[in-house]
């Protein structure tokens, strides 16, 4: 590279710090709640640099707080015990035996692992166990032909305690978060999707963004087009693909979860590619943005 493009390297660089100036001061103070999940979690390298923007965002004034799941490492720990993994509806079957590994999972490897890659980084952050925090009460599946299952001991979050959120986030660390819940009653251990744990906090800490980081580009007119991502979309249109069959199957959930944040004070929620490099980065600090966003 020679001298001239050097420098023209240099400012396109600070072209790129100067395009989000703006969204840096505005955003200054706001607390952005981040769900990461699907695949992404799955490979190391991946989860270690939105592990890296993560810690940008607390550097940058923002509070960042993280919901995360596990889906497949639980999987993988219910193999290694002789236990099978199985879904309905989308929801993890758990059995008795099953919410132990969940757990051990959860709270003994994925929460940890997320709060040493934020220390890596020279961030700040604390692991919180969800059943701590969250209280849930269980929820039925619905089979393919439209019956109620019983799935265990999986559940919804009815009330959560923000006070050991709060005085993390106040002392500007990353609270790092499980999806579990204490069943109202009898304080059995209850196992979260990790979408509607995240969408549940959300409401309640009342958060500028609910960011969901997935192995999902965003909304798509064409769902096997990734082309045809939707940038924006009001709950208006939302309704209106899902009636058309464009979101569906496991959209349908994060997109129900989105609607109903919206409509609790969230201002805008945000659907993710975290496989792709930068990408929170991208869909907060720029004008196109990279995925989708939900707004009133």
């Amino acid at each position: 590279m020679n001298q001239q493009q050097d420098i023209e390297s240099t400012v396109s660089k600070a072209a790129t710090l100067i395009e989000a100036l703006p969204y840096l001061q505005s955003f200054r103070g706001s607390t952005f709640l981040i769900k990461m999940g699907g695949s992404a979690m799955d490979n190391p390298e991946l989860v270690r640099k939105v592990m890296r923007d993560i810690v940008f965002l607390e550097v940058a004034g923002i509070n960042p707080v993280v919901v995360h799941g596990g889906g497949k490492a639980i999987s993988a720990a219910m193999k290694e015990s002789g236990l099978e993994a199985n879904f309905i509806g989308g929801f993890r079957v758990t059995t008795p035996e099953a919410i132990d590994i969940v757990e051990k999972t959860l709270t003994h490897t994925i929460n940890p692992g997320l709060v040493d890659m934020l220390h890596d980084f020279g961030g700040k952050a604390a692991g919180i166990p969800g059943h701590t925090v969250f209280t849930g009460q269980r929820i039925q599946g619905i089979d393919d032909n439209g019956q109620p299952q019983d799935i265990g001991r999986v559940g919804e979050v009815t009330d959560a305690k923000l006070e050991s959120i709060r005085a993390i986030t106040e002392r500007e660390m990353v609270p790092v978060i499980s999806p579990l819940a204490r069943e109202k009653g009898s304080d059995k251990l209850l196992n979260i999707n990790a979408d509607l744990a995240a969408a549940a906090l959300a409401k309640r800490l009342k958060v500028s963004k609910l960011i969901y980081l997935s192995d999902v580009p965003g909304v798509m007119e064409d769902p096997a087009d990734e082309n045809t991502i939707i940038s924006t979309i009001t709950p208006a249109l939302a309704h209106q693909l899902i009636n058309r069959g464009v979101i569906s199957g496991g959209m349908l959930p994060k997109i129900n979860s989105a609607l109903d944040a919206l409509d609790h004070g969230v201002e805008k929620v945000h659907f993710i590619d975290g496989r792709q490099p930068h990408s929170l980065l991208l869909e907060i600090f720029t004008k196109s943005g990279i995925g989708t966003q939900i707004k009133q």
